[in-house]
């Protein structure tokens, strides 16, 4: 499997507006200078200087929205719950065969699954049995962790001075494709700068949807 590494050594990263520590921000794009949404960015440091993820009490909601599932991907921390929603006027059926957890689930038009939760760590890839383009991703860590938006932009705040080991992934990687792996130092009092991720990513298989056939 091919991995994308990359060390960024000497990276530094200015101290935030507020007195909590450092802001680390990672813009990831397509590798055609596009702006990459929807990436996930997650945050280690032996050290212990990464900012403590909140405790694992959170319920998700994953939406079913003009045959879209929204958001397409969602973080979530080990032993948290998801619930599927079907906001559309037709029938989906929910499912997937991961390892980490298989489901199914059958939701008529204003519909709700019951709550799901999702021990252990790794990324789920969802879909629905009906309609073939609908997809989305929960991807489950102990890390902290933050998803790119449209700008491609990914921000840690809070963050202490110290070495820093990062980890890039988006559902379009190509298979085999783990992603992006870097090493980053932060230190206090230099000007800030994004850390700059190239990825290199298939099209969107959403793009391909049907909408002539929509509400079958």
């Amino acid at each position: 499997m091919r991995r994308a590494y990359q060390t960024l050594a000497g990276l530094v990263m200015g101290l935030a507006a507020n007195a909590y520590g450092s802001t680390l921000v990672v813009h990831v794009d397509d590798g055609h200078g596009h702006p990459a949404d929807s990436a996930v960015v997650t945050l280690q440091s032996p050290g212990g200087d990464a900012p403590a993820a909140p405790p694992a009490t959170a319920t998700h909601t994953i939406d079913q929205r003009n045959e879209t599932f929204i958001p397409y991907v969602e973080v979530m921390r080990p032993g948290e719950q998801v619930v599927f929603r079907n906001s559309d006027n037709t029938r989906h059926q929910v499912y997937s065969f991961s390892e980490l957890k298989r489901f199914e689930y059958v939701l008529r038009p204003g519909t709700s699954s019951p709550p799901l939760t999702i021990e252990g760590s790794g990324i789920i890839a969802v879909g629905c049995n009906i309609h073939d383009e609908m997809i989305t991703y929960l991807f489950v860590t102990s890390a902290p962790a933050r998803v790119t938006g449209k700008d491609g932009n990914a921000q840690f705040e809070g963050l202490a001075p110290g070495n820093y080991q990062l980890r890039v992934w988006h559902p379009q990687l190509k298979p085999g494709d783990q992603g992006a792996r870097l090493e980053a130092v932060v230190a206090e009092g230099s000007p800030a700068a994004p850390l700059n991720v190239h990825l290199t990513l298939l099209p969107d298989p959403r793009a391909s949807m049907d909408r002539e056939h929509m509400g079958y």
